[in-house]
This record gives C-alpha cells, structure tokens and sequence, in this order.
C-alpha cells in the first residue's frame, strides 16, 4: 500500500512539473497583456474544452470534435488517426515540450477558434489538464 502511494505522489509531482514551465511562460504572458491578471482557472479551461465556439472550421467547432469530452479518453482525428489522451494523469509528459506544445495550439485554436489561443486560454486549459 504504501508503495502505491508513494508511486501516484510521484505521478502527481512529475505531471505537475511537465506543464508548470509552459504554464510560468502563459502566466507571465497573461499578466502583461492584463496587469489585473492573478491565475489561471480549472472550471474556465473546462468551459473552454468543452464549449463550441464560433470563427473556426465547422467540422471543429470545439476541442470535444476530436479529443472527446472525457480528457482521459484517447481521441481521434477526422483521417482516424488515434490522438493521446489529454490529460496529464494519462500523459504526464503531454505539455512538457514548449515548441511541441505551441506547433499543437497554433493548428488547433486555428482549427476551432480561427485564431491563435490566448496566454490565458492556454493557461486555462493546461490547468484544467493537470486536474484530469
């Protein structure tokens, strides 16, 4: 038992070093574009998921066309292609690679928002990642 403990405290600490680098990076970004800015929000990132949003292509009309609404769940692109679940507790390392990270939320926002993602959207939807 207390193996198996100590072993899901470590998945915690490792899934919530992967993302705090990108998420320093989005709160800083954040913060300048709105001083009044103080932290990034679990339920918005949530909204912001599962919403359908308008601007984007209509076969993407939110992040659910492709990765599903339950983030643990594997996705699939419109070619079929299976996609890695998006959260962190089954992809620990899935936001840990800046550049990676980045090339993903340019094709996506586009895709669904048709628009690059925000500093504050992108950090709102890492956190709600990191509580899946």
């Amino acid at each position: 038992m207390k193996s198996i403990l100590l072993l899901t405290a470590s998945l915690l600490l490792v899934t919530q070093m992967a993302s705090a680098a990108p998420l320093d990076d989005y709160r800083a970004q954040a913060k300048a574009t709105d001083p009044s800015f103080s932290d990034f929000s679990a339920e918005k990132g949530k909204a912001f998921f599962l919403e359908n949003h308008t601007g984007g292509k209509p076969e993407t009309p939110s992040c659910t066309s492709c990765h599903t609404k339950d983030a643990k769940a594997v996705g699939q692109t419109r070619a079929g292609k299976a996609i890695e679940p998006m959260a962190l507790s089954v992809s620990p390392t899935r936001y840990s690679d800046k550049d990676k990270l980045e090339k993903w939320f340019r094709r996506n926002c586009n895709s669904v928002l048709g628009r690059e993602c925000s500093a504050l959207e992108k950090g709102n939807f890492i956190t709600f990642m990191q509580t899946q």
